[in-house]
């Protein structure tokens, strides 16, 4: 946690999944819903391994640059699973990009809203750089940033920890000096690792402390808001 208010704040950027929301709440949501799903459609239950697969192949592809990684994607998967495209794309579509989103507004850390406003007030510019599309995921936490990046975006190419995110979020918001801004994600070793690389300082979220109070501690820490 950071301990001092930060001088000249100009940005903060947030990841995402296991930073905006509690991932692990929202996971259990998730499985009752796939369960209920799919033990009245059994003969649907190996969709479940493009599921699986998609995420998997995502994963042990952390820091790859690709022409088309919105494309790419759906090829590993297709690769281990030997399903058609289009049928990955709209498995996909419906478990991860859509069906989870009704659930993001209740599963969101206390306090966050609030800090998204105090920052506002201080006119502090506000980001988002996520390895999956988040458009829609601001949107249900009813959140509103000054841009949105996804590693997916045509002027990305590239998954964390490469830093071609941060550096296109710093370029398009013109900033000039990297220790007036802040990232902020839960995991170091994609997260920070992506922050150090940019040479942006990085602040990884407790998420036992998110819980409870830690972006409302995080306005008095950063912003000096009683």
């Amino acid at each position: 946690m950071i301990n001092t208010v930060v001088e000249n704040l100009e940005l903060v950027i947030f990841d995402v999944d296991g930073t905006l929301y509690d991932q692990s709440k929202l996971r259990s949501k998730m499985f009752l819903a796939l369960l209920s799903y799919y033990s009245i459609r059994p003969w649907r239950f190996s969709e479940l391994f493009i599921l699986y697969y998609f995420r998997k192949e995502r994963e042990k592809r952390a820091g790859t640059e690709v022409v088309d990684l919105q494309n790419q994607q759906f090829i590993w998967c297709a690769e281990k699973t030997n399903y058609p495209i289009e049928k990955i794309k709209a498995v996909v579509e419906k478990w991860i990009f859509n069906f989870p989103n009704k659930y993001l507004k209740n599963c969101m850390y206390s306090g966050l809203d609030t800090f998204f406003c105090e920052l506002r007030k201080n006119k502090v510019l506000i980001a988002i750089y996520s390895d999956y599309d988040a458009v829609l995921k601001m949107q249900h936490m009813d959140l509103r940033a000054d841009l949105l990046v996804s590693s997916t975006d045509e002027d990305i190419n590239a998954m964390k920890p490469m830093p071609n995110g941060l550096n296109y979020i710093l370029s398009a918001l013109e900033i000039k000096n990297k220790t007036n801004c802040i990232f902020i994600g839960d995991r170091q070793e994609l997260d920070g690792k992506c922050a150090e690389l940019a040479g942006v300082p990085f602040l990884l979220i407790n998420k036992q402390q998110a819980k409870n109070n830690f972006y409302k501690s995080l306005s008095k820490t950063l912003l000096n808001v009683s």
